[in-house]
């Protein structure tokens, strides 16, 4: 019965250890995964994403919170038109940065 128990444990151990990775759709942006996400601000076609950590590369973060921000577009509107408020080309010392996260902010052509 010992036998079993261990045996479970290490199953289950394995099982929790596979979630813990990143799943094989995770997109690197130089070389580095960053938690980037978009959503609404304002109006349903405003919109505000954000990447960290920005300590791993500022560019990296920069692509990452311009993908979430296409993606959000592409999903909600059908198209990857932005109006950016925050541009994502400008220098990196004039991005929008807090706390180790880069935000950027615009909306989608209505």
């Amino acid at each position: 019965m010992t036998g079993m128990k261990t045996y479970g444990a290490v199953l289950l151990a394995a099982l929790l250890l596979t979630g813990c990775g990143p799943d094989d759709d995770t997109i690197f942006f130089d070389g580095q995964f960053y938690r980037a996400k978009a959503k609404k601000d304002g109006e349903r076609h405003q919109f505000r994403a954000t990447a960290r950590p920005v300590s791993a590369s500022i560019e990296g973060a920069r692509e990452a919170a311009r993908y979430e921000a296409i993606t959000y577009c592409v999903v909600n509107y059908g198209s990857s038109d932005i109006i950016w408020e925050t541009d994502p080309d400008v220098p990196a010392e004039e991005l929008q940065v807090a706390d180790d996260t880069l935000t950027l902010t615009g909306s989608c052509p209505l």
